[in-house]
């Protein structure tokens, strides 16, 4: 791209955008506003930066945030001085809390116009407190050499430490004088005359991010008589690489598989023999939870959600060696050693040591390294299979579209490799405890950071842009809380196909004490309950989304829901408003859990 040298202003943008770009940026969310003019001028101008305009700061945040979980790269974000960037600070939360990067570009006024009275300005500085893992106020643009190299080393520090160790958002905020436009000042005309711009960029390229690894406990592992795997929530770039990994971890040690509704794990079923699916009910016998305890575990990334899993874990304290980033992933505080390394490392090296020792002929010291050490695998298996072929006799036969049905035929009938965005609150639940294992390689995406249910469309519409059709499973409340994300649906390249799960407001305090809770106040505990926690919202969707100008149906049957998910469109957006009876859900959701 050509440097724009029409005024200072100008050419400090350009060469902004021009180092992302040679960096690896591939998506700039620009929102409307005066004093970011210069930036998104420069972005907009760049042929190798798509940009996308989204009006609502707050929704944009999540847009770019789900763009950069399809991208597994830094999206930027650019918004105008004022409260337009406070906006961002929600989904800034949960980049940072799962890892995401981004990069915020926040435009401010020039230090001599701050705490003065002039509008539309704030104390920007460090908006985002903790939550990001770098903040840097740049420079105010000049047009001399020493200051654009500053520029360009400041973006490659930033990019850097959004990619490098966990990844995360990098907030720079950006001060601009006038004039905003691209207006001719006669101020970098004798630099525009000897500015090399192969030699001032030659440097900038893609970073090469290095892995620490730490020692493997390998020996440990082949010689306990009870390993577990506990593989939580993860959104691995290449999904099918990461299975075959656990499935080398598997069989190289002989441990059984205990997988998350949110990993893909489920979704390659054939690559892992061992997969256990439904832990959480399993364990919910008592003497049948005390037979399976083990010693060793291995858990891949975060816990799974389960609060009868994270409870088991926590009552019999097996030593537990995290693989992962390095932040901590223990809400248990329990006997955990972190593993700084790649999942893929630990296959690798797994492999390689038993293939040593078999050279070795050092074999008789892990005579039963790979087998089943006093039938602990086949005790798992088999009450895997008890479990779910119960679910699946009990759900087949279900006629009604409970929430744990509607979980239950996107399993069995969403296109192969369809990104599925699972919201947060009840769907994620009945992801884990009803979505079966199988081999449809269907991709689940998801924001457990925070685990909140702001930006949910938002985020599935990033995730859904230039990629192929992709569906989004929510509630209601999810939905509703963020439908200025159907102004998105312009700026959409690809389909999102939403279902939302009508029953009445938030299901998940059906689950909860709260709602046998005493009466309050005064009240009755129905009027306290329904008024204040499950808040239902009398919102006709249909009316809604006319107003946006995107397609919608309501399905009552089950044959409605799968004729509407079984083919996907290729473009726009489609809300699918799916009415579900609430205290019916719940009652079979009870029932299922009950373990055989």
């Amino acid at each position: 791209m050509p440097i724009d040298f029409r005024n200072t202003n100008s050419l400090w943008a350009s060469v902004a955008a021009e180092t992302l770009a040679r960096l690896g940026l591939q998506t700039a969310i620009l929102c409307p506003g005066s004093r970011s003019t210069p930036l998104t001028f420069a972005f907009a101008a760049h042929a190798q930066i798509e940009t996308l305009p989204i009006l609502d700061e707050r929704s944009a945040a999540f847009f770019a945030l789900g763009c950069a979980k399809r991208q597994h790269l830094p999206v930027a974000l650019v918004c105008t001085s004022g409260t337009a960037g406070a906006n961002f600070y929600p989904a800034v939360i949960e980049a940072y809390e799962s890892g995401i990067p981004l990069l915020l570009l926040t435009a401010d006024r020039p230090p001599e116009l701050r705490h003065c009275g002039a509008g539309q300005t704030i104390d920007q500085q460090k908006l985002y407190g903790s939550f990001v893992k770098d903040y840097s106020e740049l420079a105010v643009p000049a047009a001399e050499v020493d200051l654009l190299a500053y520029l360009r080393q400041a973006l490659v520090s930033g990019w850097r430490q959004a990619v490098s160790g966990v990844p995360g958002p990098v907030h720079f905020n950006c001060p601009f004088r006038d004039p905003l436009p691209p207006l001719p000042d006669g101020k970098t005309r004798s630099l525009s005359t000897n500015f090399d711009t192969s030699i001032f960029f030659s440097h900038v390229v893609p970073p090469a991010i290095a892995t620490p690894h730490s020692p493997l406990p390998l020996r440990t592992w082949q010689q306990a008589k009870k390993g577990l795997i506990i593989a939580g929530p993860a959104t691995p770039q290449h999904p099918e690489a990461y299975c075959r990994a656990v499935s080398i971890l598997s069989q190289q040690l002989g441990w059984p598989v205990l997988a998350e509704g949110l990993s893909p794990l489920r979704n390659y079923q054939a690559l892992n023999p061992t997969l256990v699916a439904s832990y959480d009910i399993i364990l919910r016998r008592s003497e049948r939870a005390a037979a399976l305890a083990p010693d060793q575990v291995i858990q891949l990334g975060p816990l799974p959600i389960s609060k009868v899993l994270r409870q088991w874990l926590k009552l019999h304290q097996p030593c537990r060696w995290i693989v992962g980033s390095g932040r901590n992933m223990d809400p248990l505080h329990g006997p955990t050693q972190t593993l700084t390394t790649e999942l893929s490392y630990v296959a690798q090296q797994l492999a390689a040591e038993l293939s040593y020792v078999a050279q070795r002929l050092e074999a008789v010291e892990l005579s039963n390294a790979v087998s089943d050490k006093d039938g602990y695998v086949e005790r798992w298996l088999t009450c895997e299979k008890v479990e779910q072929q119960r679910l699946r006799g009990e759900l087949s036969k279900e006629k009604e579209l409970v929430e744990s049905k509607v979980v239950w035929l996107l399993s069995q009938y969403l296109p192969e490799e369809t990104p599925l965005f699972i919201a947060n609150s009840m769907p994620v639940r009945d992801v884990e405890y009803f979505w079966p294992p199988g081999d449809r390689r269907v991709q689940p995406v998801f924001s457990r950071g925070a685990n909140g249910i702001d930006g949910t469309l938002s985020t599935a519409m990033g995730v859904a842009h230039r990629n192929v059709p992709a569906v989004l499973l929510t509630g209601d409340l999810a939905f509703l809380h963020d439908t200025n994300g159907l102004l998105n649906a312009a700026q959409l390249v690809g389909h999102l196909t939403v279902i939302v799960i009508n029953n009445g407001g938030g299901g998940i305090f059906e689950m909860l004490p709260v709602a046998q809770f005493d009466k309050v106040s005064g009240e009755t505990p129905e009027n306290i309950f329904e008024k204040y926690f499950l808040t239902p919202q009398k919102i006709a969707l249909s009316s809604l989304c006319e107003a946006y100008g995107v397609d919608f149906c309501k399905v009552k049957t089950v044959e409605s829901l799968v004729e509407n998910i079984a083919t996907l469109s290729t473009s726009g957006v489609r809300v699918v408003e799916v009415i579900c009876d609430r205290q019916q859900s719940v009652e079979q959701r009870k029932r299922l859990l009950k373990a055989e």
